[in-house]
């Protein structure tokens, strides 16, 4: 049996900053040895804007989960996330060489294809993130995970590809070298969520995962056990925050105790409670109207659902989602998100948890902590070279030219 191996993922988010040290078995299995959390300064909307103050808070999140686990981190896989991410899908397809009359397909011609399929051109200022495999084609016919040794004319493979701008995400990737930390991989947030919010079942009956942060919501949707689509709108749970802070004239860190402690997403005729904020050293106690605070909060959620709706329906149905729409990411504890979330997109909506990791049990309630956990299972499936089996494919492309670091694996 394989030595247990140790990994640790690093998600630098808008509101907190979180590394995660999990073990990897020789059977695959994986339990989480220590966590660091640290409130996040310096970032905005998913992107370092402040070097410094991102990297004392990084500093801090670091040391603790070094305590904690009891071993010294010096590489981790690191999540990106900003509204510049982008993604599409492309197909590429050849015909086979017939030899001896018979047409059968070799390794060396899924290679070929699989360059046709990722040779895209992208904006001069953005690079290759992730190029991910959904599905091989022969004779435009059959679904197939591996073709070597069938006999066809012509296979054709389907790529989803998704990239960001060069400059935003080298920022994040020096922030994070100068510590210094070895950057094995780069991984976009939801992909690396989802590896342990989504089962295989998920996958394959189609599923949507949706992680709200405090400056953005990523999201990944899965059909037929392949990515379909993924992406970034740029509306988070600081959105809200900020719009309590501006209607109801208070500081933003009353606006955020209010929102978290008596918030919540759905407008009732019937709610006529007040709620009072007790003094603080900066503003004096007064009272709200809980309905009014409601009201505030949903006019942001409903805003965020309905982007996320028509940039999903723009290439795909909803209705193809057997498995529904998972929530994750700290706005996803606001009260009744779920059940706004329903009523927008149409589908059934569950709050997600995270699967298939012993360790504390206290972490895995935290949804927070999600993207951080999920770059654990993704070193492993990297690491094992079991990325077929889940359609997952690269270490960072070819045409990225390793300016992140990192080897490529194709």
């Amino acid at each position: 049996m394989a030595k247990p191996k140790i990994y640790a993922g690093l998600e630098i988010g808008t509101s907190t900053i979180c590394v995660v040290v999990g073990e990897v078995s020789g059977n695959g299995s994986i339990k989480i040895l220590g966590i660091g959390q640290a409130p996040s300064r310096g970032v905005r909307k998913g992107e370092i804007v402040d070097f410094e103050t991102a990297q004392t808070c990084l500093n801090d999140a670091l040391v603790e989960a070094e305590e904690k686990s009891d071993v010294m981190i010096s590489n981790v896989y690191l999540a990106i996330s900003g509204s510049h991410i982008e993604s599409l899908c492309n197909k590429g397809s050849i015909r086979i060489p017939a030899a001896d009359e018979v047409s059968e397909i070799t390794e060396e011609d899924l290679d070929e294809v699989r360059e046709i399929a990722r040779d895209i051109k992208l904006p001069p200022e953005n690079v290759f993130l992730h190029s991910i495999i959904r599905d091989y084609y022969v004779d435009g016919q059959e679904k197939v995970q591996n073709p070597v040794g069938r006999q066809g004319e012509v296979v054709e493979a389907d790529y989803h590809i998704i990239h960001g701008i060069k400059t935003r995400l080298q920022n994040t990737i020096r922030c994070v070298r100068e510590i210094p930390l070895t950057v094995e991989e780069v991984v976009f947030s939801p992909i690396a969520a989802a590896q342990v919010m989504l089962s295989r079942e998920h996958k394959d009956r189609g599923a949507l995962l949706i992680d709200i942060g405090g400056g953005v919501t990523d999201y990944v949707m899965y059909s037929g056990g392949s990515v379909a689509q993924s992406g970034c709108v740029g509306v988070g749970g600081d959105h809200i925050t900020n719009d309590i802070s501006v209607v109801m004239k208070i500081p933003i860190t009353r606006a955020e105790k209010l929102k978290v402690e008596h918030g919540g997403v759905l407008i009732e005729e019937s709610v006529s409670d007040s709620v009072v904020l007790e003094d603080d050293p900066l503003s004096s106690s007064f009272e709200i109207d809980k309905e009014m605070l409601n009201q505030i909060i949903n006019a942001r959620a409903t805003e965020l659902f309905e982007q996320l709706k028509e940039r999903i329906t723009k290439h795909d149905d909803l209705n193809t989602l057997g498995a529904g729409v998972f929530l994750t990411g700290g706005a996803s504890k606001l009260k009744d998100i779920d059940k706004l979330a329903e009523q927008i997109l149409g589908l059934p909506v569950c709050l997600a948890r995270i699967n298939s990791m012993s360790g504390p049990a206290a972490p895995f309630e935290n949804p927070q902590l999600a993207t951080s956990m999920g770059l654990i299972r993704y070193a492993q499936m990297i690491d094992s070279d079991k990325s077929d089996s889940d359609k997952l494919i690269t270490k960072i492309g070819k045409k990225l030219g390793g300016i992140f670091g990192g080897a490529n694996l194709e």
